[in-house]
């Protein structure tokens, strides 16, 4: 099988364990982000992968064959780190060629390599730059070029634009997509920052306690959440209790909700309702009942925070379509079946 391959991978420390019978499986070329709050397992995970720690059980596959034991140097694999490393004494381009020179690559395959690797991150001409003459993004790029100056199967990189400001972040997010997609690298990028990865990838892998949640498409996590804790973790949502009679008919915060119906009869559990798809209406004609305890402008999106039956609910909408509500208003709120995500516990 091609591509990365994780089977039954399982890391303890003493007592802990850290990552839990974890399988997941990268097609070549694709761009994936390890996702979860700190201490969920995503970074032994990516440890494991670039063989800087060794799985208690399991086994790791690249390109059809086992790397679980084979020393990092030796995976054909370029990492970023957080610190990104970069070697203060070297310039630019002895940066980049660093993994090339170890490697007894000829100096002028060297100075091809990284004029061409240079081009790629923008940064032409820089060759002979002390690296500590740099701005963050700067040093971000020649980071990124090093570990791709070997051209690797595999590119990791563990929480890589943390140390960025929040602009030079994002303009990062869209460069690094943009370059994989043009190199057509298998990638796997750890973060905690949800924006991040619903920017860049291709699956989203949601981590928690060790385990993975949920592997899919980012719209996919967005949409249709496979638990509460995605559904909480990825995003803003409404997490309402709901109840389900016989007919599956799911009644939330006690008003019955027209077409939409839990998995089985009875049912109990959470619904996870975005922000964006709620609605705020007139009081009656089957809608929730509830008052407006406050109200948030952000400029480009209006927040608007309900209560309804002992549940807070907030409802997300432009400056246009904006609700003419005021605090202490009582309103209707109404839910939108196609879009509401039943969670049965």
């Amino acid at each position: 099988m091609s591509g990365l391959s994780i089977q039954n991978v399982t890391k303890q420390f003493g007592t802990f364990t850290a990552v839990n019978d974890i399988s997941l499986s990268v097609p070549d070329g694709t761009f994936v982000c390890l996702l979860g709050p700190s201490g969920c397992g995503k970074t032994t995970l990516m440890r494991m992968i670039a063989g800087l720690d060794l799985p208690t059980g399991g086994s790791i596959a690249l390109g059809g064959s086992d790397i679980t034991k084979v020393p990092t140097h030796k995976r054909d694999l370029g990492m970023v780190f957080q610190s990104l490393a970069l070697f203060p004494h070297l310039t630019v381009g002895e940066n980049i060629a660093y993994s090339l020179r170890i490697r007894g690559t000829p100096k002028d395959v060297q100075k091809k390599r990284v004029e061409e690797l240079l081009a790629m991150i923008h940064l032409p001409g820089f060759a002979d730059r002390s690296v500590n003459k740099l701005s963050g993004g700067q040093r971000q790029r020649v980071a990124i070029a090093r570990a791709l100056a070997i051209s690797p199967k595999l590119f990791l990189l563990d929480e890589p634009l943390s140390a960025l400001d929040a602009k030079l972040r994002e303009a990062m997010q869209v460069e690094l997509r943009q370059l994989q997609q043009r190199l057509g690298i298998t990638t796997i990028v750890v973060t905690h920052d949800q924006r991040e990865a619903m920017t860049m990838a291709d699956t989203v892998v949601v981590m928690n306690k060790g385990e993975i949640r949920q592997a899919a498409a980012p719209v996919d996590i967005y949409r249709r959440p496979a638990d509460s804790f995605v559904a909480d973790f990825i995003g803003q949502t409404n997490l309402l209790p709901f109840e389900a009679d016989s007919a599956r008919r799911v009644t939330v915060l006690g008003q019955l909700i027209d077409g939409l119906y839990a998995p089985s009869s009875g049912a109990k559990g959470l619904l996870s309702v975005r922000p964006e798809d709620v609605q705020i209406t007139a009081p009656g004609n089957g809608a929730i009942s509830g008052t407006i305890t406050f109200i948030r402008d952000l400029g480009g999106a209006i927040e608007t925070f309900v209560e309804a039956g002992g549940s807070q609910v907030i409802a997300v909408s432009s400056p246009r379509s904006r609700p003419e509500v005021s605090v202490g208003q009582g309103v209707g709120i109404r839910l939108d079946p196609e879009t509401s995500v039943v969670l049965a516990k």
